[in-house]
């Protein structure tokens, strides 16, 4: 039996080097799937080919159906506020503001309608909780309180549904979102015109709201609905007899002839 060979430094240091290396390299295998694929299911591009279903007008993404939801939404309340500025703004700004509502939120309805029609969707017929709290803090003010809760309840609304518009029309596949997106920026930006001509909107207060509530949520919300085989009918808002101030150009006509995707 012959003798082992005695053990220097060196071998002790080189021994070790080479556990280091094997458990640094075993660390390393385990750690660069989870970072090179696992925070990849995550990204945008895989949450909107997830979301996004095909029609024949393109591509139907979450957002896009987000949008024509919030569309109607925002027609269910302040089509109604603008009716009730009508009668009870005490002056010739708010009450303008109000005709403004009216008019173009029927537009609105009434496209929103056809879109919606022709892509399948379901549309809310009732307005949210939280618009629904809103008209009832109109429905108690009174006087120069009333116009300045109008002004700046419905401005910090625009402001918020103005900000969609552009996402979606900076990003929308789908030729029937891409024409409402357009209808819907000429409508919101007039409406925000005239609300800040009242003379009421809190801009700081507003810059403090807007700021408070731009943080994303932990968790992304469930994408909405679909295309369904037989949606119910939205029951349309009723406009008025006839437009007091001219109306903006629609990006196309309701349920005019479109060639596109047909």
């Amino acid at each position: 039996m012959r003798p082992r060979p005695p053990i220097t430094g060196r071998g002790i240091v080189s021994g070790t080097g080479i556990i280091i290396t094997g458990l640094v390299a075993t660390l390393l295998a385990m750690i660069f799937p989870i970072w090179s694929y696992a925070d990849r299911s995550g990204t945008g591009l895989d949450v909107l080919n997830a979301d996004t279903v095909s029609t024949g007008y393109g591509p139907l993404s979450a957002l896009d159906r987000e949008f024509v939801t919030k569309v109607r939404l925002a027609g269910l309340w302040e089509l109604p506020a603008g009716r009730q500025a009508r009668q009870k703004g005490t002056t010739a700004a708010v009450r303008t503001a109000g005709e403004h509502l009216i008019e173009g939120h029927a537009f609105l309805d009434e496209r929103v309608r056809d879109v919606a029609a022709r892509l399948s969707l379901q549309l809310p017929n009732e307005p949210t909780e939280q618009q629904q709290g809103w008209l009832a803090t109109l429905n108690a003010a009174q006087g120069v309180e009333y116009d300045r809760q109008f002004a700046n309840i419905l401005r910090l609304a625009h402001g918020k549904v103005f900000s969609v518009v552009a996402q979606v029309r900076a990003s929308t596949r789908n030729s029937l979102v891409r024409k409402l997106a357009d209808d819907a920026n000429t409508t919101v930006l007039d409406h925000i015109t005239v609300l800040e001509a009242t003379g009421y909107v809190d801009f700081d207060a507003l810059a403090r709201d807007m700021v408070a509530n731009s943080t994303p949520p932990l968790t992304p919300s469930p994408a909405p609905p679909g295309p369904t085989t037989d949606p119910a009918p939205a029951v349309p808002m009723t406009p008025p007899p006839s437009p007091t101030y001219t109306l903006p150009p629609a990006a196309a006509s309701p349920r005019g002839d479109d060639t596109e995707g047909s």
